[in-house]
């Protein structure tokens, strides 16, 4: 039992590994659309690559959409619009219209007519009502008006509108003179009120009860028919039977045997996909491989973009190009590099080219946009070089679109100009990547270079305080700072965060910091009152001191690494060879008691640290430097850490270790070069 308990100690890594990877593949599969795959690839305009093809089953031929389309604007022109007359309105105003005018307005009728006058014309209106002006019909269009329970079918002009009810009053009153009329009008403008209304929401129901009887399909293809033979070109009718061949293929509901057997191959190709990621870590980036907190990351990243995917595809397929897909490259770009975030994004696109439609097309446009992603942005701390990104993204999604639609549909008039919106929409949706690097930073303790800009400040309260408690240590930390940017520069590694290592990783320096050589201001030296043994011991401790001030001020992990790694496991040489000089004869000085306990640097940027430290340290003890002595004092001090094996565990070349000797021997002349004397 033991012995168990021990294996699974020793292989939890691993353990977990195949955890993450099983639970990817299976999350992933459990999520896609379970279908038969039609086999062919259908290409608008192209030849038809395969052998001849037969029908399998008899299917119906699907519609094309221009044709549903034809079809609904059809049913809407021959629609005839329902109407709501009030009845009880036109009661009221009949019964009740002397109630509503004046004393006055009752004896001008009186006086000029009778009330049997102003019934008849009530009623004439009423008779159709007085309707109000909603929607743009012609005056001539049959319409229902819709009394009670009861239906008419009347002109639309017979509807007395609010705005001819001016016109209409003078026609009924053209028998009295002018000022009569006049006196008259204003009576019935106070009686007459609109009654008769567009009933939007039944006609709206009524449409769309007839859009649902559409056919979707027009005649058939029985079992046998020949669809289309080799080298014919798929366009008009061939590409409706190919179209229904595949939506009939696709649509099949599936016996259990089938099922599972699709299953099977889906996980087998996604296993497959995620495999080759696996492969690729473990080959070229082992130092992630081997962080199951990263490899964590990455396949969260990869999961949460296929989970984005699949659900817009729910809601509907047209929309996947709103997906921000290149988010992926550019996040892993953020926090490891350009090669891992592309392959990454490539490895999705293949997961998700086996359930998107038109999946060829898809899969070029995404991963040239991939490529042009990480091509593009660089220093993503810079806004304005994300949102130059996002539009030479955008750009590239609309050109290699276009390019697709024109090879398929040649008239520019036919182009489905919609996805142009949805590519901006993604476009848009990319300038998010910023939060999310700062929730991914704080999710997983990750470090990008927005967090290592930041620490790059030198007001921050940690090297404030660096700078006010040990000045000189504050000062060597620039010094190397600079330096060690440089020589990055010159071999490709990233500057950013060799410059904020750089200046971090003397902190701990700062608990005693007298007992540094750079923050002693006269030749009293406190090490005189200690043996060689104590003042190591207190040189050495100032990694571990660092380190603790680190996690104190929540610096993050690769931050640290440079705390850690910095002296390697190389001797505090001064001391030891004081000890070996105060020894008494015949007694033998153990350099282990001397010596830093790594671990050694294992990364391009923390060895070019410790080679930046080292030189910088020791260049202060240089009398009168010239070039010779400086390009002599630079070999002497490297050499010596390659010879004690201090860069076995980086991924550095001996070549930029030579282009890093040049650029620090450039630095270091540029510092010490002659000056003129100046006269008192």
């Amino acid at each position: 039992m033991k012995s168990k308990l021990d294996i699974l100690y020793t292989k939890q890594s691993l353990i977990y590994k195949i955890f993450l990877f099983l639970i990817s593949v299976f999350l992933i599969v459990y999520f896609f659309p379970i279908q038969g795959k039609f086999k062919y690839e259908i290409i608008k305009n192209k030849p038809w690559q395969y052998e001849n093809l037969y029908s399998p089953f008899d299917f119906a031929i699907l519609k094309s959409d221009q044709e549903l389309e034809l079809e609904k604007e059809q049913i809407k022109d021959n629609h005839i619009p329902y109407y709501i007359y009030n009845v009880a309105k036109a009661d009221s105003i009949w019964k009740n219209w002397p109630k509503v005018i004046s004393p006055h307005q009752d004896s001008l009728i009186s006086a000029m007519a009778d009330r049997s006058f102003v019934d008849t014309i009530i009623k004439n209106v009423y008779n159709y009502g007085i309707r109000v002006e909603s929607e743009d019909f012609d005056e001539k269009q049959l319409v229902y008006l819709k009394k009670n329970i009861r239906l008419q079918e009347v002109t639309l002009d017979k509807i007395l509108k609010q705005s001819d009810l001016d016109r209409y009053l003078d026609q009924k009153l053209s028998k009295f003179s002018y000022a009569q009329s006049a006196k008259l009008k204003p009576i019935f403008y106070d009686i007459l009120s609109p009654n008769v209304e567009y009933d939007k929401e039944f006609n709206q129901q009524v449409l769309e009860d007839a859009y649902k009887n559409i056919s979707p399909t027009r005649g058939s293809v029985s079992k046998g028919s020949k669809i289309i033979a080799k080298g014919e070109i798929i366009e008009g009718e061939k590409l409706r039977k190919l179209n229904s061949l595949k939506n009939e293929y696709e649509s099949q509901d599936l016996d259990m045997t089938s099922y599972v057997t699709i299953l099977i191959g889906y996980s087998l190709l996604v296993s497959l996909a995620l495999l080759m990621l696996m492969l690729f870590l473990s080959k070229y980036r082992n130092d992630i491989y081997t962080n199951n907190n990263k490899l964590t990351f990455i396949f969260f990243n990869i999961l949460f973009m296929v989970f984005l995917t699949l659900v817009v595809m729910k809601i509907g397929y047209e929309y996947i190009y709103i997906v921000p897909l290149c988010i992926l490259p550019l996040t892993l770009k953020a926090f490891f590099d350009a090669r891992l975030g592309l392959f990454s994004h490539v490895v999705t696109v293949l997961i998700l080219g086996f359930v998107v439609p038109n999946s060829f097309e898809y899969m070029f446009l995404q991963i040239v946009t991939g490529i042009v992603t990480i091509l593009t942005v660089s220093e993503l701390y810079k806004r304005a070089n994300l949102f130059i990104s996002v539009a030479q993204i955008t750009g590239v999604y609309i050109f290699a679109y276009m390019a697709f639609s024109m090879i398929q549909d040649v008239d520019f008039v036919d182009i489905n100009y919609t996805n142009m919106i949805y590519f901006i929409l993604c476009g848009v949706g990319l300038l998010f990547v910023q939060p999310l690097i700062y929730t991914y930073e704080k999710a997983f303790g990750l470090v990008s270079d927005l967090s290592l800009l930041e620490l790059s400040d030198t007001n921050s309260k940690l090297l404030k305080q660096l700078a006010e408690v040990a000045p000189g240590t504050f000062h060597h930390s620039l010094n190397v700072a600079n330096l060690a940017e440089a020589a990055a520069n010159e071999v490709g590694a990233n500057a950013l965060l060799v410059r904020v290592g750089a200046l971090y990783h003397d902190i701990g320096k700062m608990k005693n910091p007298i007992y540094f050589v750079e923050n002693q201001t006269t030749d009293v030296t406190p090490h005189d009152e200690l043996s060689p043994h104590e003042s190591a011991k207190l040189i050495v401790n100032h990694r571990l001191e660092g380190i603790e001030y680190a996690k104190r001020y929540k610096l993050p992990d690769r931050i640290i690494d440079f705390i850690r790694t910095h002296h390697g496991t190389t001797k505090v040489y001064f001391f030891f060879k004081q000890a070996q000089e105060n020894a008494p004869e015949g007694v033998r000085i153990d350099p282990k008691d001397f010596q830093y306990p790594g671990p050694k640097p294992f990364s391009k940027e923390t060895a070019i640290l410790m080679m930046c430290d080292s030189v910088e340290a020791a260049s202060k003890s240089l009398k009168s430097p010239n070039t010779r002595i400086i390009d002599n004092f630079v070999e002497k001090i490297i050499d010596k850490q390659i010879e004690d094996d201090q860069f076995e565990n980086a991924d550095i070349t001996f070549k930029d270790i030579q282009q890093i000797k040049k650029i620090l021997k450039a630095k270091l002349n540029n510092i010490y070069h002659l000056r003129i004397e100046y006269p008192d």
